[in-house]
């Protein structure tokens, strides 16, 4: 029994319509989902905003205790010539830090990959740097090494380098043992065998342990300077911190704070961005589907 050619021709725009209708409906949830991203944080924050402006004006709240947040943004930008340079020295130390931390934690990692007989020598002594407070180590920094500079340097690395090391060692670990056997059999060389097969399956696990160590050679570099505590010309932000509370001057304190922050959320931003631009294109973890 052959189908009625009408019905047929019939049937397909009517199938088509609804294809459309569904693409259609996709494009507007990917629509809301993208805009959704932006506007919802960005609500939030205006409502907070909001909040902290009444909170103060309500209670008439001194500024020397709390500042509205219009305070905070005029004194950040009266204030900017005096804490630009104090942002920069916080920034030098991140930045240095963090690159130490991919140099030393990347490299230890691949030796560790290499030779268990030396992960099994010096792994334990990374654990004890990361469990240990930087707090409870800084002041015997400072006392051992004369330079200020490598003393936060120091301590700035010492928290960040450790998500860099074990999450890479976890990734040069988890190459597919089939791939492995396969190398094997063709007598791959240990070169080959990580530059092939353990460096493109450790990326994802290197670049979600380098978000981490971003975040925290931040933190690492703002403690230190608090336990530095010495101000002058190479002071960071941390050190205009403790001044502005030492002069009650709030506004100043609450500036500072903001650029700490837009720090941290630009080191964050920037690092995923980085992410995305080596995975998207191979990795389950940045490719996009379509639902």
């Amino acid at each position: 029994m052959t189908a009625d050619p009408a019905s047929a021709s019939a049937a397909a725009p009517a199938a088509a319509a609804i294809l459309d209708a569904e693409e259609a409906q996709r494009l507007r949830a990917r629509r809301r989902a993208a805009i959704g991203r932006w506007l919802l944080p960005a609500a939030i924050f205006v409502a907070v905003i909001g909040l902290w402006h009444w909170v103060v004006v309500a209670n008439q709240i001194p500024h020397y205790i709390l500042p509205g947040p219009g305070l905070v943004a005029e004194t950040l930008v009266k204030d900017f010539g005096t804490l630009a340079p104090s942002w920069g020295v916080t920034l030098a130390i991140t930045f240095m830090a963090l690159a130490l931390a991919v140099v030393f934690g990347g490299g230890l990692a691949i030796l560790f990959t290499q030779s268990k007989w030396i992960e099994m020598s010096f792994f334990p002594y990374a654990v004890v740097l990361q469990v240990t407070p930087i707090v409870a180590i800084a002041p015997l920094i400072f006392i051992y090494v004369e330079s200020k500079l490598a003393g936060l340097l120091l301590c700035a690395w010492i928290v960040a380098f450790f998500p860099v090391l074990s999450n890479t060692t976890l990734g040069l670990n988890s190459a597919d043992h089939n791939l492995r056997d396969l190398m094997t059999i063709y007598r791959a060389s240990r070169w080959q065998r990580l530059r092939y097969l353990q460096l493109p399956a450790a990326l994802p696990y290197f670049l979600g342990g380098l978000r981490i160590a971003g975040g925290l050679s931040l933190i690492g570099a703002v403690v230190a300077e608090f336990v530095a505590g010495s101000g002058g010309i190479g002071s960071g932000l941390a050190f205009r911190i403790l001044e502005a509370s030492y002069r009650l001057n709030i506004p100043r304190l609450f500036a500072a704070l903001i650029l700490i922050i837009v720090t941290g959320i630009a080191i964050y931003l920037v690092l995923s961005w980085v992410s995305w631009l080596l995975l998207h294109k191979w990795h389950e973890s940045a490719v996009k589907r379509e639902a």
